[in-house]
């Protein structure tokens, strides 16, 4: 079991490793790392590279969430599962393939919880979703659904507080620049000119 904890494991961080964002910059000749805000996600892709490279790579980085946690699900435990979607997440946020340098962590940590429970992927994504209509800013609802979910997480999944409880905190750690940012009201709204955000 131990033997399968590992390799299970680090194939999920593996996983989290692909980064579509990035490979679609290189494809258009841009670094995305060096445009805009510099972040390797979904945010960052559609200011930079257009609704079509941002629909992409959210679609993948949600869909590399799952796929981990179902790999850990399925050919190993509940347990290793719930590993698995911290190792994809912790893949997706700091990826060796690219100097640990890569996103945020949001729409990989939803494909995540989906695959652990999709009740409670689906009360993350509300709240998120709250956060964003009524702020026009995605930094808000990533923010107020990391803050909110080891809450929904307790009523919903248990099981998975603890592991949710730390990503939650490390989306929060990743968004301080945001949090400065609409302290200091100089925080961009999504749909806005291509600031950094």
């Amino acid at each position: 079991m131990a033997i399968k904890l590992i390799i299970l494991v680090a194939v999920a961080y593996l996983i989290g490793n692909i980064s579509p964002s990035i490979i679609l910059g290189k494809l258009a000749g841009i670094d995305i790392k060096k445009e805009g805000s510099g972040n390797a996600g979904t945010t960052n892709a559609l200011r930079v590279l257009g609704k079509k490279a941002a629909v992409i790579t959210l679609l993948i980085d949600v869909g590399k969430g799952v796929v981990a946690v179902l790999l850990g699900m399925n050919l190993g435990s509940y347990t290793i599962g719930t590993l698995c979607a911290a190792a994809v997440f912790c893949g997706h946020i700091w990826p060796c393939f690219y100097s640990f340098k890569g996103g945020k962590g949001v729409a990989t940590a939803f494909g995540a919880i989906l695959a652990v429970n999709w009740i409670l992927g689906v009360s993350a994504l509300a709240i998120v979703a709250i956060g964003l209509l009524v702020s026009q800013r995605m930094s808000v609802g990533s923010i107020l659904g990391a803050a909110t979910f080891p809450f929904v997480c307790w009523f919903v999944e248990p099981g998975f507080v603890y592991v949710g409880t730390v990503m939650a905190l490390i989306i929060i750690i990743k968004h301080r620049s945001n949090i400065g940012r609409l302290i200091r009201g100089e925080e961009p709204k999504m749909f806005g000119n291509k600031k950094k955000d």
